[in-house]
């Protein structure tokens, strides 16, 4: 009852108009803004009690990219908001074609665990800035963090503007019976799915931020030693737990071997010679996600790591070798520090491996020649990606971020937020004192000669 209560709430502030104004908007971010450099220090520590964090770590991906985005997301919000003029057709002289810029009302925002500070506040600085009232539901795999967030948002937002609903899955369940505007959700499939289906008996519009097996194709011009460094680094970032996290990958067989050999060098040299003693290496976030990360480990196969402490829940940097797409490893998401690596005979063979599985949520190609990265880019469908990098693709507010497929619908960050928490009104206003006729019956031959001229 008392979600059902807080939703109503909500709605009736809405309708107050409070949420319209641009002023109010932005007054909302400055809120934001402020109460996220206050916590700073707290969302900090919250990151490394339940994800190993560092604190480096935690504002380079967390903390630091959310103020970033919020800051551009203000500075453009008044220029976002405005009416937007479009050319008329001469068939409806003399009129003027605009849009106009409306928020759905009162949205939820569904949150995850692996980056619970920048994937819950991103979010909810669009629908601010789109003019939306907000009920923010955080994991509770993350519940320090979770906890952090609530006691910051609380603090600075009422209630009936910006809520926070902690707990587990009867939670989701009372808030997804419930009626929203708009559902943004960032997660996993399975869950993506529930949340679309409970979504459709509204007919409430979603966003889905999903996952899967993102590939990191090497060829035999890349600059191997290069790929190697920003593929370690973007694989085992907060020990793997990334929803763009290169997932497998595939090398040509004539570069394999010595591109292994960086990858090796390039672990130790990021991470040190015993990972699991680097206070600055992340852990799993939990026992169920640590055992089953172990379960998809094929000793047999492994090249490099895969030493793991039960106790503190970490994970070696791992690296298997000579995978075939038959392995359990290459069943499912690993959303872990695991990385199999397939051999490839050519780029031809890369792009049909990748063409016939579910659309991947980002891409990696390592590449020195200009027609295969056309090629993957224009012929392969994925959510987003890199060329010679992985995953920074996400971490600038002038790109959207988002799935296609299996990995999601919808996307976000800076203008793309705005526009996802947005409903576009398209708007014809026509003057009174000149009105064509042609349209109006009685139709007639010079009527239709007209109206050929006019509608091409």
């Amino acid at each position: 009852m008392r979600t059902e209560a807080l939703v109503k709430r909500q709605r009736s502030f809405f309708d107050s108009r409070e949420t319209i104004a641009v002023s109010c908007r932005i007054r909302a971010l400055d809120a934001l803004e402020t109460a996220i450099k206050k916590y700073e220090s707290e969302l900090a520590g919250a990151l490394r009690k339940d994800l190993g964090k560092s604190r480096a770590e935690a504002y380079m991906c967390e903390i630091g990219l959310t103020l970033s985005e919020l800051r551009y997301v203000r500075k453009h919000i008044r220029r976002w908001s405005r009416n937007r003029t479009v050319r008329t057709p001469l068939s409806q002289f003399h009129g003027k074609s605009f849009t106009v810029q409306e928020p759905y009302g009162v949205v939820l925002i569904m949150s995850p665990w692996n980056y619970p500070v920048l994937l819950t506040l991103e979010p909810l600085i669009g629908a601010l800035a789109a003019g939306n009232c907000c009920v923010i539901k955080p994991s509770a795999y993350s519940p320090t963090v979770s906890g952090v967030l609530a006691r910051m948002l609380r603090e600075s937002f009422a209630e009936n503007y910006v809520a926070v609903v902690e707990g587990g899955r009867q939670e989701n369940q009372n808030l997804l019976e419930q009626r929203f505007d708009y559902i943004f959700f960032t997660g996993g499939v399975k869950v993506g799915k529930m949340v679309m289906e409970k979504a459709s008996v509204h007919l409430t519009p979603v966003t889905l931020e999903l996952g899967g097996k993102s590939p990191c194709i090497v060829d035999h011009t890349a600059d191997l030693k290069l790929a190697a460094r920003r593929l370690v680094f973007g694989k085992y970032l907060n020990c793997g737990q990334t929803c763009v996290a290169p997932d497998y990958v595939l090398a040509e067989r004539s570069i394999k071997d010595e591109f292994l050999t960086y990858v090796k060098k390039e672990i130790v040299r990021q991470y040190g010679a015993q990972p699991l003693a680097n206070p600055d290496y992340g852990k799993m976030v939990n026992r169920k996600h640590f055992e089953r990360v172990l379960g998809l480990m094929d000793r047999d196969r492994l090249v490099h790591g895969g030493e793991s402490d039960a106790s503190a829940l970490r994970i070696e940097p791992a690296v298997m070798d000579g995978v075939t797409e038959e392995d359990p490893v290459m069943q499912e998401e690993i959303f872990g520090p695991l990385l199999p690596v397939l051999t490839v005979d050519s780029m031809e063979e890369a792009y049909v491996f990748v063409r016939r599985r579910p659309k991947p949520l980002a891409l990696y190609l390592f590449t020195g020649d200009r027609k295969t990265e056309e090629r993957f880019l224009k012929q392969v469908p994925f959510g987003g990606g890199c060329v010679n990098d992985t995953v920074i693709h996400l971490a600038t507010s002038h790109l959207g971020f988002g799935g296609v497929g299996d990995s999601g619908m919808g996307a976000y960050h800076g203008k793309k937020s705005f526009d996802t928490f947005s409903h576009e009104k398209s708007i014809v206003k026509k003057y009174n004192w000149l009105d064509l006729p042609l349209r109006y019956q009685p139709y007639s031959v010079v009527k239709e000669k007209m109206v050929r001229m006019f509608v091409r």
